[in-house]
């Protein structure tokens, strides 16, 4: 990065800024309380470092050594003093401040009845987004894709419901691209584009997303490691979109035997990655566990991590969801996990000023 004097002007800042060009780089720039920063995005070894650090108006140039310079700590305290975490604002809601945020939703949408109905029922149990599923990646080609998927006039249908119901019950709304023919689609509907962990690794479908300007909430693949989840999110970082909310949604398990969870919830992940960038993480046990007993013990478990939230799927009555019955919850319960998850963040967070 290129670390600019608190009295640099802007041409000095757009003359370091078209010499980074004229090595086949992009720029990052960076404005924080006392100084600019610039980031250099692309192969780095085309360009004269010593050249630019020369120019009027550089302090010094520093190296990251990190895949995910942009969304690192490191890059982020070089402009001065700033947030220890982002906190991306969704409407009224405040993702990575104070508060845990509460995702939830049915995992598919499946009718307006059912959206509305599971919406205000998530409403009352505290939930602040809403979610639901269009389009939906499944691993087998013969399970039901969701409504997207069966016609383009029902996925703008579902699309409506989904939006329709978020204005209602005043909750912000997400929904996963699947793909990149999506985008412009879904984002005309909702405030928050999920990539989900199958997609993780998808660069073509980040840019274009990120393209968009809305929040990305990015979940980390089922094999991905915790340096490379931070790494493709780089992507996203890359086309000047930093409103990044990281998910983690459980690993593969390893070992013999059998595993009597779908994924293994990785909480470790949590603070070690937020000790890494400044990012807001939440975790999904929904996804993780895959069994609804098993989800106020990790929600839980979450949040006395320090996760910045939850996205937990529910529905009025589990048994008749179309799609992931086994691992849907009930509002009521809900409720009962947002009430118990207030409580152990007020502890861990007195704790940890104690500490301080």
């Amino acid at each position: 990065m290129i670390i600019m004097n608190t009295d640099a002007t802007e041409e000095q800042i757009n003359r370091v800024v078209e010499e980074i060009k004229k090595y086949g780089l992009r720029a990052e720039i960076s404005r924080g309380a006392f100084r600019t920063i610039i980031g250099l995005i692309g192969d780095e070894r085309k360009a004269d470092i010593e050249r630019l650090g020369g120019l009027p108006g550089v302090k010094e140039t520093r190296m990251i050594e990190t895949p995910y310079k942009l969304i690192s700590r490191e890059y982020n305290k070089a402009s001065g003093p700033g947030e220890e975490c982002a906190v991306i604002k969704v409407g009224d809601v405040e993702i990575g401040g104070d508060e845990p945020i509460y995702i939830s939703g049915p995992c598919a949408v499946e009718s307006r009845e059912q959206v509305f109905r599971i919406a205000e029922g998530v409403k009352m149990a505290g939930a602040h987004i809403l979610r639901g599923g269009v389009f939906k990646p499944r691993s087998s080609a013969h399970s039901w894709q969701g409504l997207g998927a069966e016609s383009g006039d029902l996925a703008i249908e579902a699309l409506t419901w989904l939006r329709e119901a978020g204005d209602r019950y005043e909750m912000p709304v997400v929904t996963e691209v699947r793909g990149e023919s999506q985008v412009d689609l879904i984002a005309e509907y909702v405030d928050i584009l999920q990539i989900g962990s199958r997609n993780m690794y998808n660069q073509d479908l980040l840019v274009k997303a990120a393209q968009k300007g809305k929040p990305i909430l990015y979940k980390r693949h089922f094999g991905a490691g915790a340096e490379e989840f931070l790494s493709f999110a780089e992507y996203i970082a890359s086309e000047g979109n930093k409103n990044i909310i990281l998910c983690e949604r459980g690993i593969v398990p390893v070992g013999k035997g059998k595993s009597f969870t779908r994924y293994t919830l990785d909480l470790g992940v949590v603070p070690a990655i937020q000790k890494e960038t400044y990012l807001p993480i939440i975790v999904d046990p929904s996804h993780a566990a895959g069994r609804r007993d098993l989800i106020f013990s990790m929600s839980c478990a979450g949040i006395a991590a320090g996760a910045c939230g939850l996205m937990i799927e529910a529905h009025y009555n589990p048994s008749e969801a179309l799609v992931d019955a086994s691992q849907l919850i009930t509002p009521e319960e809900l409720k009962e996990i947002i009430t118990v998850c207030q409580q152990i963040h007020k502890a861990t967070r007195a704790r940890a000023n104690a500490r301080t």
